[in-house]
């Protein structure tokens, strides 16, 4: 699929230029071209959003990764002297360059669980190997960890994409360091296999960061500290229906909203769609993707799709892979314990994710090698997602958490979105672009922002439109009266001609 691209000459003027008293001004030949876009619907993008030239939701060509828009920016120190201290709640932009390890500052009380995590994100053109990640750990003031750490790695894909990571600092019954109130390190490293500095195979060159802090108080009361044993593992049968369009996110902080139900949407070589599921506490979350077939390509690529599930503090759960051929090919995440805040005292670290409510996120990533194979795409998803069981009563927290409703899945749910179809969305009156039904849960609804931000440039348009025509007929009127009183032969102004802007490329483009 072609690249869209915008035309470098614009809409070229290809009438003879008429000079004389006929022929309308530089002004009025502006005020013209103003008043054909309008009525096309044609309107300037203010900065920061996205122009009509810009390409849709997996439209072939990846979008870097989105960044919260209240990210703090903070440097990284090389040594825990100088290290910045990161406040709970908050957001941060960072970067880390090859082998390179980086100090961040925590003040931690005595009572509060703290969840430190890192996505990296290697910048474009970057490669990677399969040994290359990141790896994020918490120590004390005296060099001690904090809690088991584990590398994010690219893997058998050895195709770039955000990777995170995350650490702790636990206090309550079963933990035994760093359980006293004081300062703290957040340290993140660029590891290979070794656990030392990047391997030679990727290339060089620094990586960005999103930094995430979440703060969790304690319980009111202490409770049990071992873990549920007994729960539904079996895989449930695979959800039917047609597919309702989401176009996904470009990051965490972007991540589209999904209940249960099918979803569809389409991916680039080389990109990565972030989805978001609210899931209460005792319910459980199911996911499985489908990679659509291709009409063009042969061959095999091993490790092509990759879906990765994060809890809400942005830790890993867990992930599968799937190679491709061309041919259709589905996978599904293991199914996983139902929420509890007690499964953190599992020894088993996917069960142990599962340990708070909120948005669990789901990364879908498209290997670049992909491309080789099979062309740029995009390639049709189809995305199957459950949440079974009935939610239940939360822990009883003794203070709040940072970001305050972080663990709040029914805040994270948008309205009509949890359980099944969203309230006033479509059902096949999908765009080619991914566009319908887009927002999850607010398609159609006055209360949402961009139908404002629509609603808004409608009637901008066709204000914009009035104003130019009236004030064209005003510099007519003028005209006339002008041409009149100098004696001119014509009794009445001659018509002011349209400025000739004919099309580049045969018909005219769509509003």
């Amino acid at each position: 699929m072609a690249t869209i691209r915008g035309d470098d000459e614009g809409w070229r003027v290809m009438g003879r230029r008429r000079v004389g008293r006929g022929a309308p001004s530089r002004y009025g030949r502006a005020l013209g071209a103003l008043a054909l876009g309008a009525a096309l619907g044609v309107t300037a993008a203010p900065a920061g959003t996205a122009s009509a030239a810009s390409p849709p939701a997996g439209s072939g060509t990846p979008k870097p990764y989105a960044y919260a828009e209240d990210d703090t920016t903070v440097e990284g120190a090389t040594s825990t002297t100088n290290a910045a201290r990161l406040e709970p709640g908050k957001t941060y932009r960072s970067s880390i360059g090859e082998g390179g390890r980086l100090y961040y500052r925590l003040a931690l009380d005595a009572t509060s669980d703290a969840y430190v995590s890192a996505t990296a994100v290697p910048r474009p053109g970057a490669t990677v190997s399969y040994a290359a990640g990141v790896k994020v750990s918490v120590q004390d003031d005296n060099g001690r960890r904090c809690s088991s750490s584990a590398a994010a790695r690219f893997g058998a894909s050895e195709s770039p994409r955000p990777l995170a990571a995350w650490a702790s600092r636990e206090t309550g019954p079963g933990t035994y360091s760093c359980q006293a109130a004081g300062t703290y390190y957040v340290v993140v490293e660029r590891v290979d296999t070794s656990g030392s500095s990047a391997s030679a195979s990727s290339s060089p060159g620094d990586w960005d960061l999103e930094l995430g802090y979440v703060s969790e108080p304690a319980l009111t009361k202490a409770g049990s500290t071992k873990a549920p044993e007994a729960w539904n593992s079996a895989s449930p049968e695979a959800l039917q229906g047609d597919a309702r369009t989401r176009a996904g996110g470009a990051g965490f902080a972007t991540a589209t909203a999904l209940g249960k139900g099918v979803w569809k949407d389409g991916i680039s070589p080389g990109q990565t769609l972030f989805y978001r599921v609210p899931v209460d506490w005792g319910q459980q979350v199911y996911a499985g993707v489908e990679l659509g077939s291709s009409a063009a390509g042969d061959g095999f690529v091993g490790t092509a799709l990759v879906v990765s599930l994060y809890n809400p503090v942005r830790g890993f759960v867990d992930d599968v892979g799937s190679g491709y051929d061309g041919s259709q090919r589905a996978t599904a995440l293991d199914p996983l314990p139902p929420v509890a805040y007690d499964n953190r005292y599992s020894l088993n670290d996917r069960t142990g994710s599962m340990r708070f409510a909120g948005s669990y996120y789901l990364a879908v990533h498209l290997a670049g090698q992909v491309a080789d194979r099979f062309g740029d795409g995009p390639f049709g998803l189809t995305l199957r997602v459950r949440v079974e069981g009935s939610a239940q009563a939360g822990p009883a927290y003794a203070g709040r958490t940072a970001p305050r409703d972080v663990f709040d899945a029914a805040a994270a749910a948008p309205a009509g979105i949890s359980g099944g179809a969203p309230a006033g969305g479509t059902h096949g009156a999908d765009g080619a672009d991914g566009s319908g039904d887009r927002a999850a849960g607010t398609a159609g609804s006055a209360t949402d922002p961009r139908m404002k931000l629509v609603a808004a440039g409608g009637l901008g348009t066709g204000t914009a439109l009035l104003l130019v025509l009236a004030v064209w007929t005003a510099v007519a009127r003028r005209r006339a009266r002008v041409w009149s009183a100098a004696g001119d032969t014509a009794a009445t102004a001659p018509p002011v001609a349209s400025p000739a802007v004919p099309w580049d490329h045969g018909a005219p483009p769509g509003p």
